[in-house]
């Protein structure tokens, strides 16, 4: 894993001098996927070379906390942008019975939107966190947390994720935190998901699993989620 890690690192940089870019950016959500991105960038193109975004919208403080002891242990270079009030002044002029899932969606969106202003300002690729484990599932944002000009960690399982963040440095208090996409409060991943990481990951890798319905649950989002990872579908006139 230390070996694949000096390879995430090579590529970042590669990329970013192949884009002609200054660096890096991305949401910086106190979860552990954002600070093992956050950590690579740090390592492959130094302090200056990566820029990471806090993005409150209606969160849990203790995810900006946390967003705050991962750059400040491995200094990361942060900047803070509020969201809260934007997202309320966008549901009330949209108007409407929005649903839950819909909310959360706007607020990925709205931090796409975000980071690639910031992105473009500065001269930095935008950098989505979504591991492999989200990544076949379909449990990201279609233009959202998936919108982005690279995605170093969609390689990775979870479990490759935890393994990355320990070489890493990233904190304990991250790594062994419930992992939720910090749009609902008190939501967690696998509560949405309805079954753990670690039965996933083992199903992704291998292809056993032992619970039925988990297995169907997972070929369901798999299958319902297949046109997240395609390009845009487009017409083709027949002259």
């Amino acid at each position: 894993m230390r070996d694949i890690v000096k390879q995430c690192e090579k590529w970042l940089c590669d990329e970013v001098h192949r884009a002609g870019a200054k660096g890096i950016i991305l949401g910086l959500s106190g979860g552990i996927d954002s600070s093992v991105l956050a950590a690579l960038g740090r390592e492959a193109l130094g302090r200056e070379g990566v820029l990471g975004v806090i993005m409150p919208c209606g969160s849990n403080p203790a995810d900006e906390s946390d967003a705050k002891l991962l750059a400040e242990s491995l200094d990361v270079r942060y900047t803070r942008a509020d969201l809260s009030e934007t997202f309320r002044v966008m549901c009330d002029s949209i108007g409407g019975n929005l649903s839950p899932l819909v909310c959360s969606n706007m607020k990925a969106r709205l931090r796409m939107v975000t980071l690639y202003a910031l992105g473009q300002a500065n001269g930095l690729l935008v950098c989505g966190t979504s591991n492999r484990s989200e990544y076949e599932t379909g449990y990201f944002t279609k233009y959202g947390d998936s919108g982005s000009d690279l995605m170093p960690l969609v390689s990775f399982l979870k479990r490759d994720i935890r393994a990355m963040a320990k070489i890493l440095g990233v904190p304990d208090r991250i790594i062994t935190k419930a992992p939720s996409a910090g749009l609902v409060d008190g939501q967690t991943d696998e509560g949405d998901m309805g079954f753990t990481y670690d039965v996933l990951d083992e199903y992704l890798a291998t292809g056993t699993i032992t619970d039925p319905s988990a297995k169907e649950r997972i070929d369901v989002m798999r299958r319902r989620s297949e046109h997240k990872r395609k390009p845009i579908p487009f017409f083709k006139p027949q002259y």
